[in-house]
């Protein structure tokens, strides 16, 4: 099993910049690349990666993605004077050549070839290739805006060839549109491009019609490309948030991607004066979190832009940390993303309903626009392209905004304890240990919960295993573990031996996510317990911090689970923020296609509580285990294959149980209308 995450990164890329004046280039600088590895170096980061050399790549892998005639056309840049390479940059659209950046282009691609076959040949689990320049803009004959050769685009058609892949996601977070990595793959139903981007409304660089959410892709490509356009700066933590909940995350675990590219740009942070957008530097954290669980864990982040240098520097430390897994930081103030950004998922979720089944359900009447303002014909649009009246200063403003450092993030001696039952041998994975025995002293705090919450219970196969429970969070609070997996006898008796417990130190809010049919005894009034049931039979609910839904075995039961995870369970469990999730699995109609999708949660939701996660299994169960493990201890879990259709009625049960919280919880919203 392949561990350890990546770092490429070499100084020769840093050996190129602008050699005139020029507004619109001069935020392209060699320190972005320096200010990253130096930020790395200085957390500890880069010396717990697996440095990978960098090599050039070839004319033959440049040539997966440009035309002969653009790439002579580069070769010839070396040998040319300052007035040459000014006349030559002119050519294209908002970039400079210089003598060295034919060099660094190719090292460029090299880079991020080589992180693609460390990942492929499972060398590594992982890994990001700080390059420089970027990629994203440049198309198959020209450079365009910073880009000379397109990083991602030529990755992607490399693995494809090279490893035999059918299916591969491309997700940019970058501020700007990548329009180069879009042509290249518009007809292609073997690549998947999610993009979200500044745009108002086509008054953003690079001011392309084919920017909006209409543009979905071309003939049998149709569908797999998904356009997120930003129609105002400003954006937060909780837009991104939505934005992948809502739209990307939907598509992605239905297109089953065999390998995750990340056109990492970080000019989509708070301070970028490119971006103008408000989402703090842990955001990143979030967002590599969420995509960890797809194509079992092969991603390969590549840098794009990102030009507040204290801003990238420390999105890039968040992005490589959680690669590295340690915990994400939490994230407070979390709700309803903003209108301007519901308006644009809305409009998304309604042009891509004829191609994924998640959003099938949305109704004809739903897409909603305010009027495009008409554009003033412009020759050659460029970065500094004209803003709406009412944002004309917002620039300005972006080098006087200060935001709070991220606080250091921190990892337990251990990752994941496991308490299987006496005699059981269990296969471990990297990062996990078996619990050791229980002292006397656990042994009397179970006795004095059992006395004062459960005294009707008296059989020691229930009682022992709330040993290990009392146990494993006390090491949790210690910060001697992350997060840990009990058997158990009886699901009832040990959530509420654990909750109990959590709230006296560990934990101000718990949420448990349990599956099973029998009634677990709560309190959720008081706002300290959250209470997610899946069980075979629907009962009401009322109180706004329990969610209760009826999900029955099936053909369909995969396709349901992961619609309501990625729909309700996500979005709440974000919003509500609890110090520690305990996931349960109780007696259950459900059991036995569990596994597959219990895994994907585990790993999806280590993104909350900083990853404090107790898992309660009741009874042994192999493959249940293995999952939980796995997924707790940032081990790959198997992928779901690709994801059908849910039923009807699951549909319906889910909007109905987003439509009853969403008042409560914004991050549920995903149309104008509920705002």
């Amino acid at each position: 099993m392949a561990s350890g995450s990546a770092l490429i990164f070499d100084e020769e890329m840093t050996r190129y910049k602008l050699l005139w004046t020029d507004p619109v280039c001069e935020i392209e600088v060699p320190e972005r690349l320096t200010v990253s590895y130096e930020a790395l170096k200085t957390h500890g980061v880069a010396q717990r990666c697996t440095q990978v050399p960098v090599r050039q790549a070839t004319e033959q892998e440049i040539l997966l993605a440009h035309s002969e005639e653009y790439l002579e056309a580069v070769k010839q840049t070396p040998e040319m004077t300052v007035e040459e390479l000014k006349a030559f940059s002119r050519k294209y659209s908002d970039v400079y050549f210089h003598q060295n950046i034919y060099r660094c282009a190719k090292l460029a691609v090299g880079a991020t070839l080589q992180l693609v076959d460390g990942v492929m040949k499972r060398e590594v689990r992982n890994g990001m290739a700080l390059v420089r320049p970027p990629g994203h803009h440049s198309q198959r004959s020209a450079a365009n805006g910073f880009c000379v050769f397109n990083n991602v685009a030529i990755a992607a058609l490399y693995a494809r060839k090279s490893y035999s892949l059918n299916r591969v996601l491309i997700v940019d977070w970058d501020v700007h549109h990548g329009q180069g990595v879009q042509y290249c793959f518009e007809e292609d139903p073997s690549v998947l491009y999610f993009s979200w981007h500044r745009y108002e409304r086509q008054t953003f660089w690079p001011n392309l019609p084919e920017s909006d959410y209409t543009s979905v892709g071309k003939g049998k490509g149709s569908g797999f490309n998904i356009n997120l356009p930003w129609n105002k700066v400003g954006m937060t933590d909780s837009d991104y948030l939505a934005a992948f909940f809502h739209v990307l995350l939907p598509a992605a675990y239905e297109f089953d991607p065999e390998l995750v590219l990340v056109s990492a740009g970080f000019d989509s942070a708070i301070g970028d004066p490119e971006g103008e957008m408000c989402a703090s530097p842990e955001i990143f954290a979030h967002l590599t979190q969420l995509l960890m669980p797809l194509a079992a864990g092969k991603m390969c982040v590549v840098l794009e832009g990102g030009y507040n240098l204290t801003c990238l520097a420390q999105s890039v430390c968040q992005t490589v940390q959680t690669l590295l897994g340690d915990p994400a930081p939490r994230l407070s103030g979390l709700g309803a993303a903003c209108e301007s950004a519901l308006e644009s998922i809305q409009n998304v979720r309604k042009a891509q309903s004829s191609y994924w089944s998640g959003f099938k359900h949305i109704e004809a009447h739903s897409e909603t626009s305010t009027k495009r303002p008409r554009l003033d014909e412009k020759n050659g649009a460029t970065k500094e392209a004209e803003k709406p009246a009412s944002e004309s200063n917002t620039e300005k403003k972006t080098q006087d905004i200060v935001w709070p450092e991220p606080l250091a993030r921190t990892s337990a001696c251990v990752r994941t304890v496991l308490a299987p039952p006496p005699g059981v041998e269990v296969s471990l994975p990297d990062g996990c240990q078996r619990l050791q025995d229980v002292s006397q002293s656990t042994t009397k705090e179970v006795q004095s919960i059992r006395d004062k919450h459960f005294q009707e219970v008296t059989d020691q196969n229930i009682l022992q295993p709330l040993g290990n429970v009392i146990s494993v969070l006390d090491q949790m609070m210690n910060k001697e573990v992350c997060n840990g997996c009990v058997v158990v006898c009886d699901s009832s008796v040990s959530v509420r031996c654990a909750f109990q417990h959590a709230l006296i130190g560990l934990a101000e809010r718990v949420m448990v996510v349990f599956i099973g049919d029998e009634n677990i005894p709560v309190i959720t009034n008081d706002g300290k317990v959250f209470l997610v049931q899946i069980r075979a039979e629907e009962i009401e609910e009322k109180c706004v911090n329990r969610l209760s839904l009826c999900l029955r075995e099936g053909e369909s039961f995969t396709a349901g689970f992961m619609q309501a995870v990625l729909g309700l369970i996500l979005p709440l469990a974000y919003e509500f923020n609890p110090g520690l999730v305990l996931e349960v699995v109780g007696e259950s109609g459900v059991k036995t296609h569990l596994a597959p999708v219990w895994g994907q949660l585990t790993c999806l939701l280590q993104g909350v509580a900083q990853g404090r996660t107790l898992a309660l299994l009741q009874g042994y169960d192999k493959d249940l285990v293995e999952v939980t493990v796995a997924g707790l201890s940032g081990a790959p879990v198997p992928p779901l294959g690709v994801v059908g259709a849910p039923k009807p009625e699951d549909v319906q049960m889910i909007e109905k149980q987003r439509q009853r919280l969403q008042k409560r919880w914004g991050l549920l919203r995903c149309t104008v209308s509920e705002s």
